[in-house]
């Protein structure tokens, strides 16, 4: 229906209704009275005008009826009183008298009748959605705000696949109501017993505000039902429009290891990168990229990806161009080896940056153990190149991204990874710039991940193969690393090595089987198998050792840690130690470098 003839029909039907509530009203009052009168028809003439004069500027010919609410129903009795009320005024006017008891019984017939008409429209669209035939039987958890929106959008929404049958609340006032219809039956601890015995299809977590921790615990409930389920979206994405309420998405591992995201110091964050030159080394990787994205957000002057690989190079560029066109952001590729002390210093002086992100590294431990040379030549040669080229552009801060690896190391990954720290600590005690490493632990999706692995095996039917029952890592998200890493630098004094509190580890046994259960799997179809612990791998990993540890937090989820220093000449002997050492010797050298102390390196030296 057009709007013209929507406004038309509208006029109408409340024309009607106002002529009708006057002279029934008029008539339930006084029936042996005349049924037309002089005052009659001054009240019937002065009631439409005055209704079609407030319905106009209370829109409610413009409403759309089949989503009406509360909201509607207030409308429509404010504009009916005043428009009455106006009629009252205008009978004291006229006649010297008000008729009261008339105008009482015009008031509420009104009323019942405009609303009737309006909300008809949402009857009838409520009763034509709201058959459940060949709709999934829905259980929503939680009956608060998110429940309700969940439960309502899927009651009207004729395209959605699933019906609500009942809600699940810990709220044990809610427990034994109906909301829309839908009754509370029970908490957390009922979810299994509820599935059975209303045949539940499709399980539905409506809680925005739930904890991590609390997910975590309600999905394995669920997950027990063997009923798939699904989390309602952000509330941050719904109000954006970017989805809708009934858009549900599949429960994520990262929703179950996350912590709760934390405040950064956005201010201070700002003040060091907004309208700033940012390099980022190894910006085509997990981290490096996530860095640029991170980095964007604040508006540099200048940002430049630096990195080896063209491929992954030009696919950052293009999603940073095309995400953040809104900024006045230069952004400058480099296709540069990290190796090549002479581009680094080139690339250096060229943008004089302010601030550098190191976060190009080999990082596959297995690999770096049939690779030696290469982790040497990339971890610690390269973050001494870049560590003097940043010296000579007098560059004001450099972040170095090490890993949880570098405590007390097993493998050449570590191993490198510490020596690159002593590299960074060293300048950082006789450059003006202001160097600091930081340090954390597995991030989830990164390349080389197991997370991928994971999920590449249950899509060929398994079996997950995982190196031994105990292997426990700790785990974060690469967004919630990178905003850290960025937090971080921005509270360095320099020299030291911070820490991201990295939360609980997590048995790496217990990741597969979660991810067997998001799948819609059970250990049954998909079986775990223990292949055995790889060369330089630990079964469990450390953030700080004995000797580093600062108890209290200097930001929250950021700790600093206090290494042992190490003089720059003494690092750069090393160096050149590793540089001629044999493939056959070069990992016990690594290993043994990493893990002694200074008195004991110079005894290294003086030994050969």
């Amino acid at each position: 229906m057009s709007l013209r003839k929507r406004l038309a029909l509208l006029i109408g039907i409340d024309s009607l209704i106002v002529m009708f509530s006057v002279f029934v009203g008029n008539w339930l009052i006084a029936p042996a009275a005349e049924i037309v009168t002089p005052a009659l028809v001054v009240t019937s003439i002065g009631l439409l005008v005055s209704h079609h004069i407030f319905a106009h500027f209370f829109k409610l010919y413009k409403r759309v009826w089949q989503y009406a609410s509360i909201r509607e129903l207030s409308s429509i009795f404010v504009a009916v009183t005043l428009s009455v009320a106006t009629v009252g005024v205008l009978q004291l006017a006229l006649y010297q008298v008000m008729y009261s008891r008339t105008l009482l019984i015009t008031l509420m017939l009104h009323i019942l009748l405009i609303g009737a008409s309006r909300f008809s429209w949402r009857l009838y669209r409520d009763m034509k959605f709201k058959s459940a035939a060949n709709k999934k039987r829905a259980l929503i958890i939680g009956a608060g705000n998110g429940g309700t929106m969940v439960a309502r959008q899927l009651l009207n929404s004729e395209m959605s696949e699933l019906h609500p049958v009942a809600f699940i609340d810990d709220d044990v006032t809610k427990s034994g109501l109906e909301i829309m219809g839908i009754p509370v039956i029970g908490r957390k601890e009922n979810i299994p017993t509820v599935v059975k015995d209303k045949n539940i299809q499709h399980i539905i977590i409506a809680i925005p505000s739930l904890s991590k921790t609390d997910l975590n615990e309600l999905f394995q409930i669920c997950s027990e039902t063997k009923v798939k389920t699904q989390i309602m979206p952000s509330v941050e994405d719904i109000m954006s429009g970017r989805v809708s309420v009934t858009q549900m998405r599949d429960v994520q591992v990262e929703d179950l290891l996350g912590r709760e995201p934390v405040e950064l110091d956005t201010k201070r964050i700002g003040e060091k990168l907004t309208g700033k030159t940012v390099v980022v080394t190894g910006a085509g990787g997990s981290i490096g990229s996530e860095v640029c994205r991170q980095v964007a957000r604040y508006s540099p002057e200048k940002l430049v990806l630096l990195g080896h690989g063209e491929n992954s190079i030009y696919t950052i560029e293009m999603e940073v161009r095309s995400k953040y066109t809104n900024l006045d952001m230069e952004i400058i590729t480099e296709i540069a080896d990290v190796q090549d002390k002479q581009r680094m210093i080139e690339v250096f002086k060229t943008h004089s940056p302010d601030v550098v992100y190191h976060a190009a590294a080999h990082k596959h431990v297995p690999l770096m153990e049939r690779n030696p040379h290469e982790a040497v030549k990339n971890n610690v040669i390269g973050t001494r190149n870049c560590v003097e080229a940043a010296d000579e552009a007098r560059v004001k801060s450099f972040v170095m991204i090490s890993t949880d690896k570098a405590v007390n190391p097993t493998s050449v990954m570590g191993a490198t990874k510490r020596i690159a720290e002593m590299v960074v600590q060293c300048m950082d005690r006789r450059s003006e710039t202001k160097f600091v490493a930081v340090r954390f632990g597995n991030v989830l999706g990164s390349r080389g991940s197991v997370i991928p692995r994971f999920k590449q095996q249950i899509a060929s039917g398994g079996p997950i193969t995982v190196t031994h029952p105990d292997m426990t890592r700790y785990f974060m998200t690469i967004p919630e690393a990178s905003r850290l890493v960025l937090q971080a630098g921005a509270i360095a004094d320099g020299g030291e090595t911070f820490v991201l509190d990295m939360g609980k580890p997590v048995k790496i046994v217990d990741l597969a089987k979660n991810l067997i259960r998001l799948s819609g799997y059970n250990e049954s179809d998909i079986s775990i198998e223990f292949t055995g612990v790889r060369p330089g791998e630990k079964l469990f990993e450390e953030l700080l050792g004995e000797n580093e540890v600062h108890q209290e937090q200097i930001y929250p989820m950021i700790y600093r840690g206090k290494t042992p220093p190490v003089r720059l000449e003494v690092v750069n002997l090393l160096i050149k130690e590793l540089e001629v050492t044999s493939e056959e010797c070069l990992r016990t050298k690594v290993l043994d470098i990493a893990n002694f102390r200074e008195t004991k390196l110079l005894d290294l030296l003086a030994a050969k």
